[in-house]
Parts: C-alpha cells; structure tokens; sequence
C-alpha cells in the first residue's frame, strides 16, 4: 500500500495541469469548467489504474489521453451522418430530412423576429396555430386543427381534454408500445382517461365496443399499431361502424393514425397491403379527432398533429397542457413549407417521398458506379419504409456489397468514427451499402473513405 501511496503522489495537483501550456487552448475552446471535468475524469482513470494494477504515472500517457478527451468533447455530439442502411425513416438517424424549401423557411425565421403569434392585419395579438391551420384543414378535410410537439404529446393531450376522469375503450389488440416510451396504457393514465380493454388480441368485434359502452364513457378509441401487426386469424371493426356506434351513443371517435399519410399510398408506391391510412380517409370514415405524427411518412419536423371537428379541437386548444406542448416558431415554418409543397403537388420536393418512390432501375445504376469505385458487386436488397410504417412491406433496392480482410465488422466501425460517420449494414462479413438513402454528394465521400480505410 505504501508503494501505491508512493504512485498515486507522483501525479500532479489539478492547479498545476490545469496551467500547463498544452491545456490552456482547449480551456478557451471548451471553457474552464468543462476542461477541468474532463481531465479529473481521466485522472480518475489513472488513479484507478495504479490502486488496482499497480502501475507507474506517466505524464505523457496521461497527456495523450487527455487530448484524445478533450479533442471528442470539442466535435459536435449532433452531427450529420450518412444513412446507408436503406431504412428511410430511420428513428435513431433523426426520421425523416427536411425539404430544402423547409429549411430555407426555418434559417429565414430563426434569425429575424416574426409574427408567430401577432396578427399583422388585425394588429393585434394572434394564435401560433393559424401558420398552419388551414392549410392543415384543406389537406385533410378537417373542420380544425392544432400542432403539438410529437404524436405522443397530441394522443396525451387530446385525451386528457376530451376524456379526463371519463371511459375510453380500446381494443386489447391495440393497446402497443411503440419504441420503449409510448405505452398506450400509460399514456392513458397519465391523460386522466380510465381505459376500458374489449375484444382479445387478435379479434375484437363491434359489440364487444357496445357491450362496453357504460355512462362514464366518453370515447372509442383506434390506435394506430406501428411496427406491430397481428396477422391470421383476426378481426376488427371497420371505422365506419366504429364511428356510427360511436355516434349514436353521444362519443367521440378518435383515430391516432401514426404515420401521418397525406397522400394516397399508390403516390408513392405503397400497395393498399402496406396498412396506412391518409389522414384524410379517417375523417372520411366518421373519425372526430385524428392524431398523427410530422416526420414520419409526412416527411416533416417532428410535430404531433390533431386535425378533426372544430368542436373538440376549440377545447383542445384551450386545455392548459397545449400550452406545454406548443411547438416553436423554426418547427412551424419547416411544417408550413413542408405544407405548401403538399398543396402544390411538389412530393420528390419531400426527402422522405422521393426516397420511398426511387425507381429501381436509377438505383441500380447509382449502385454500379459506386461498385466500380469500389470492386464491390451490386446486390439487390429489401429497403425499408421505417418509422413504425408498413413493416410488412419491403421497397425493391439496390446496394453495394464488399468484402475485405479487414473483416466487415471492423470496417463498419471504422467507418463510424469517421468525422462523418457513415452508417451501414454488414452480411455475411461483407458490407452492404444502401443508395436508396444516401443524399447528393454521399456517394464521393463513401468512395473518398473507403478508399481510405481498405487502402491504409
């Protein structure tokens, strides 16, 4: 222990590292503070290294480790990557990119005072919920409508509004958990609503919705099931007949629609099979309120829509959660942009739509002559639609597979810490590059870095 003592003393008082020449740089770049955390969590290494190894302090190790800490924490930790897995809207990469139309409306309102919420002919105050509102009504039908900040904020507001303290029946076939957070049960509890379960897993009938319609109820309730599907031997009322029920009992019918489809699936080659409703066939089908996310198959910001009769979405607006939930003035205008190219027809203006109706045969072309580049060989490949949406369908793709004595599973990591990092999958110790999801320009620096890597 004595000999320990003896190492641990040889190491230097933070005050005297914090003063040496080579720390004081990266003090102005990171600040003091944060500099000094990082380098005493490197001494903590150290120090834990010597009381359980034994070893002898070295400065220059200890140095070295410093400036490998300090060089990560200077990158920015959100960065831009590049998407070869050939999942579109890939929920761990951010879902899906905005238009450049978008973001042209975002940076012009981020840096200059706007109207958000100021009526400019009036002259007086105005709501944040018009920028987007009609637009919103004319794309989907509704009579009115609101945003929030993602799908899960919506489905929680528009319950603790509409059904607080009251019933709202749920199929036990829908009752999902999507992603580890959003638990249909929870959120319910959370809004205040008291779930009443009907029908089983795999077959729900519509008496089993009117068996247990009590005077405390309030609503039936459709969830949209994600990245979950029960396929077979199943049952499930049509919404027509959900609605009518619901209708002539004095209920509201609320839809959570998930994806947030604007156009018809055929627009962008998805069959009738893939699962996906519009947003608009909802409300056709008798739905009061619809709930739906911004950016997934809508190809937006993140933004949690609720469209449907003006009734319930005046006391939605009103209820004080809005308030918490209320989205910021850049993702408004990224969402009215994205809006506008809606209304004009514009889809491959849309990332996500293009990427999701790429014809296969430009693909396959782009695939060979990043092959070529490369001495990769083309392979044909099932993409996906991701984000939860139509997970039964597979989009027809293209990739580029390679093969190394490096091993594919040490490329795919060196090729994550690129200071681009590029992100891909791996079969059979070969990687596999999707160009179903890679952007203008990310062809060159794939090629650029791993003729890097295979060439080091």
């Amino acid at each position: 222990m004595a000999d320990i003592g003896q190492k641990l003393k040889v190491i230097p008082a933070m005050d005297v590292i914090l003063g040496a020449d080579w720390v004081q740089t990266w003090l102005e770049r990171l600040g003091r503070e944060r500099g000094k955390r990082i380098i005493n969590k490197e001494l903590s290494i150290i120090r834990a290294d010597i009381i359980e190894h034994g070893i002898d302090f070295s400065y220059d190790d200890f140095k070295a480790s410093c400036l490998n800490a300090l060089t990560f924490a200077a990158r920015p930790s959100l960065k831009h990557v590049i998407n070869a897995t050939g999942v579109v809207i890939h929920t761990n990469l951010g879902r899906s990119l905005i238009a450049p139309e978008a973001i042209k409306a975002m940076s012009d309102i981020a840096g200059h005072y706007s109207n958000l919420e100021y009526d400019l002919q009036a002259g007086a105050r105005g709501q944040r919920y018009s920028h987007v509102e009609e637009a919103l009504c004319s794309l989907t039908g509704a009579e009115a409508a609101l945003v929030v900040n993602n799908n899960a904020g919506a489905v929680l507001l528009a319950l603790s509004a509409l059904a607080k303290n009251r019933e709202v029946i749920v199929s036990r076939g829908e009752l999902v958990e999507i992603g580890g957070s959003f638990r249909i049960p929870d959120i319910m509890e959370l809004s205040g609503a008291h779930l009443i379960e009907t029908g089983t897993t795999n077959k729900t009938h519509l008496f089993d919705y009117e068996n247990a319609i009590t005077e405390r109820t309030s609503m039936l309730l459709k969830i949209h099931p994600s990245n979950f599907r029960i396929t077979g031997f199943t049952t499930a009322p049509e919404r027509r007949d959900l609605a009518k029920l619901a209708h002539d009992n004095n209920l509201i019918f609320m839809e959570d629609a998930g994806s947030g489809l604007l156009i018809d699936g055929d627009v962008i080659n998805l069959p009738a099979s893939a699962g996906e409703i519009t947003v608009r066939s909802c409300l056709e089908h008798g739905a009061d309120i619809v709930t739906f996310s911004g950016d997934k198959i809508l190809g937006g910001p993140q933004i949690g829509g609720i469209v449907g009769k003006k009734i319930y979405i005046d006391k939605i607006k009103k209820y004080p959660l809005a308030r918490a939930l209320r989205v910021d003035k850049v993702t408004l205008a990224s969402f009215e942009a994205t809006l506008r190219l809606y209304a004009t027809g514009n889809y491959d203006e849309i990332p996500t739509l293009r990427m999701i109706r790429r014809d296969p045969e430009e693909m396959r072309q782009q695939a060979e002559r990043m092959a070529q580049k490369l001495s990769g060989t083309v392979i044909e490949v099932d993409d996906a639609t991701g984000g939860g949406s139509c997970p039964e369908i597979s989009l027809r793709g293209f990739a580029v597979a390679l093969k190394h004595r490096l091993g594919a599973a040490h490329i795919q990591k060196l090729l994550r810490n690129l200071d681009i990092p590029i992100l891909c999958g791996v079969r059979d110790d070969e990687i596999i590059l999707h160009v179903r999801t890679l952007q203008d320009g990310e062809d060159d620096l794939i090629i650029a870095s791993m003729e890097k890597i295979l060439n080091a």
